[in-house]
């Protein structure tokens, strides 16, 4: 049975840990309050983009366009996005699980283009191809990177280096959920729920406009899936420090609870001795 020495120590060991826990929560919160305006913000302009692009290539038969061409499947990239640090909950397992299942399910050769430690290190360690990786994104990122990565993907995939890029991010609907998704990024192709195209009269010319919209549909699905990877993982951490918190407030209780009986038995042990001591004076 733990003494009252050692029950005080762990008290005042899992308090310091509370307000560890305490602290990063709140930074964590503050860290989704700024980002998670940006995420609602962009989703209207990327799901516009994307129904622009998708009737455009629906009616684009016949134009070279390298970014939508579909080839012969040689290789395929995965572009996971994960944390550099842990301390998040579920979200970095979530992600590499899927990642690892999509990995070992695929027929084909395949390597990945890792985004934070979590995964780069994970798949490292396990003999995955790691086709390029990026640490050291920012709270907020910004679309200058977005635009770095999105370039390199283009460049792998144009290069031949791979067939098919997808993005693996989590999807932030709220503090408390976030959804692990597969998107397919390059050849861009019209979403099957594309509406029929009305028949317009474009200027400049469909395969010009194309040529320059593809390029900035690329920056902006990475830049979206970037923002929803941030949010989710700043809104997991929230949630995981605060149920560390809580845990810690009913260790705290029970410890605290253990020492109050432990003082209590020794108390009424004194007195039995001294009253013990009293009678046997007598």
């Amino acid at each position: 049975m733990p003494t009252m020495r050692d029950l005080k120590r762990r008290i005042r060991s899992i308090k310091n840990t509370q307000q560890i826990t305490k602290a990063m929560k709140m930074v964590a919160a503050a860290k989704l309050r700024k980002i998670q305006d940006k995420v609602i913000a962009g989703r209207p302009y990327g799901d516009k983009i994307r129904e622009v692009v998708g009737r455009l290539l629906a009616s684009a038969e016949g134009i070279d366009l390298p970014l939508a061409q579909e080839r012969e499947i040689g290789k395929v990239g995965y572009c996971l996005i994960t944390a550099d640090r842990g301390l998040a909950g579920s979200y970095n397992a979530n992600l590499i699980r899927l990642a690892q299942e999509l990995v070992e399910k695929e027929t084909k050769p395949c390597g990945l283009i890792a985004v934070g430690r979590k995964g780069r290190d994970f798949f490292r360690r396990r003999g995955v191809e790691i086709l390029a990786e990026y640490t050291g994104v920012e709270d907020v990122p910004d679309f200058t990177f977005a635009r770095r990565l999105a370039r390199d993907l283009v460049r792998l995939f144009l290069e031949g280096t791979v067939d098919q890029v997808y993005l693996i991010y989590s999807r932030f609907y709220s503090a408390l959920r976030q959804v692990p998704q597969v998107v397919r990024l390059l050849p861009v192709v019209p979403p099957e729920d594309t509406p029929p195209a009305p028949e317009y009269i474009y200027e400049p010319p469909r395969g010009v406009l194309l040529a320059e919209l593809l390029p900035r549909f690329v920056e902006i699905q990475v830049y979206r899936a970037l923002l929803e990877a941030k949010a989710s993982e700043h809104g997991a951490r929230m949630t995981a420090m605060d149920n560390a918190t809580e845990n810690a407030a009913e260790m705290i209780d029970k410890l605290t609870l253990s020492f109050n009986r432990a003082r209590q038995a020794a108390i009424t042990k004194e007195i039995v001795e001294v009253v013990s001591g009293a009678e046997a004076l007598k």
